[in-house]
């Protein structure tokens, strides 16, 4: 049976090859469609990306050791029969150096298009055991309103005395991917 984890909840993984499955739906009658993407930001210990190949994300999908492989980009705003889009890890092979992979969903062109998470229903973050075929292992549903946010943290795998832990984050900004970009880079990525 599956956890559900509130904001700010944390658990041990136990396991190291899983699936993370996120959803949303865009209200129906908003005006333009929506375009939610998700990024993966592999992070050292000073909060920093090593290298620019630790962003992962649509145009690069998968990591330099091979650990984390992003699935692919939903354009088509979200669906309500699943996960929207998927990130594949296999945490024995993450890089030394990494302390932290933080999961993030922006709304791609949220100013011109007056969008926002508000305007978004049904989002979650979920851990699937790749093992026993993808069974649901945790799950944390944003049940915030997020009204003015275009920008969610979901949650992050991070390591803690030599485990794999998940933590729901649920933090929300009003700022596209660039500024995550710039938080978590001290050289200028390729976009």
């Amino acid at each position: 049976m599956a956890i559900n984890l509130r904001k700010g909840e944390k658990m041990d993984i136990g396991l190291s090859q899983l699936k993370i499955g996120l959803g949303w739906d865009p209200n129906p009658g908003t005006g333009q469609s929506f375009d939610l993407d998700v990024s993966v930001f592999m992070l050292n210990a000073q909060k920093l990306l090593p290298v620019e190949d630790n962003f992962i994300f649509y145009n690069h999908p998968l990591s330099p050791d091979k650990a984390v492989h992003y699935l692919g980009d939903d354009r088509s705003g979200g669906s309500s029969d699943g996960d929207d889009e998927m990130v594949e890890i296999d945490l024995n092979r993450v890089d030394a150096q990494i302390a932290e992979l933080l999961f993030v969903v922006t709304i791609y062109d949220y100013e011109p298009r007056r969008q926002n998470f508000g305007q978004v229903r049904n989002s979650y973050i979920r851990l699937l055991d790749v093992a026993q075929q993808d069974q649901e292992i945790a799950r944390y549903d944003l049940d915030e309103d997020f009204s003015i946010e275009s920008a969610v943290e979901f949650g992050r795998i991070y390591r803690r005395g030599g485990l794999w832990r998940f933590e729901a984050s649920g933090i929300g900004y009003r700022q596209d991917l660039g500024f995550f970009i710039d938080k978590y880079s001290h050289f200028q990525v390729n976009r």
